[in-house]
């Protein structure tokens, strides 16, 4: 173990490294454009669906027949309007997309006790849970898109990559500079990489 990954153990600083991919923002990601385009997309649906749930928390509550969730309801509508500001505004949105797939876990077991008892509106507690399994799925391709998308290099690798030729030296100086090289002696290898001699004739 490195001194610098001791001291930061010791510290309590959690090693990013460590962590998984899916919650670690990394600006170098390079999705490709459909997941890109899917990622805006669910931020802009996360944003719609925030403003409504503040909007109308008490009647989504009563058409689930679950009239005591409008607190809850509106609570997860402040959640999705943080989460998709998060999405759109930052240069790596995957730790926010990740963040939605935990907040549909939590959304579905929140509708769940509403096909519990008596409830006269379980149909619409169905039609519910079916559109948080879609969007959940959505949300759980887009998380690991990105999670998976190939990383570009680095500012500092590029700007010194750009400065090199390969060579130590430049080309006009190295040549020749082999011409007078002559392998040591002790030198043992396959018998057509020998230097030809009249003893090998």
């Amino acid at each position: 173990m490195s001194e610098s990954m001791s001291q930061r153990r010791r510290s309590g600083d959690p090693d990013r490294s460590e962590l998984p991919s899916y919650l670690v923002s990394d600006p170098r990601r390079r999705p490709d454009p459909a997941t890109r385009e899917l990622a805006q997309g669910l931020g802009w649906f996360s944003i719609g669906l925030g403003v409504t749930e503040l909007a109308c928390g008490g009647a989504i509550a009563r058409w689930l027949g679950m009239p005591r969730s409008a607190p809850v309801i509106r609570a997860y509508g402040v959640r999705e309007l943080l989460q998709g500001v998060g999405i759109l505004g930052a240069r790596d949105p995957t730790p926010w997309i990740s963040a939605r797939v935990a907040g549909d876990a939590l959304d579905i077991a929140t509708v769940l006790p509403g096909l519990e008892g008596h409830n006269p509106r379980k149909d619409n507690v169905l039609i519910a849970l079916m559109a948080l399994a879609g969007v959940t799925a959505l949300d759980v391709i887009c998380a690991r898109s990105l999670a998976e998308a190939p990383l570009a290099p680095s500012e500092k690798v590029r700007r010194d990559y750009r400065r090199r030729s390969g060579f130590r030296r430049r080309a006009e100086v190295m040549r020749g500079a082999a011409r007078g090289f002559k392998p040591p002696s002790d030198i043992i290898g396959p018998e057509a990489m020998r230097p030809w001699t009249l003893t090998n004739a």
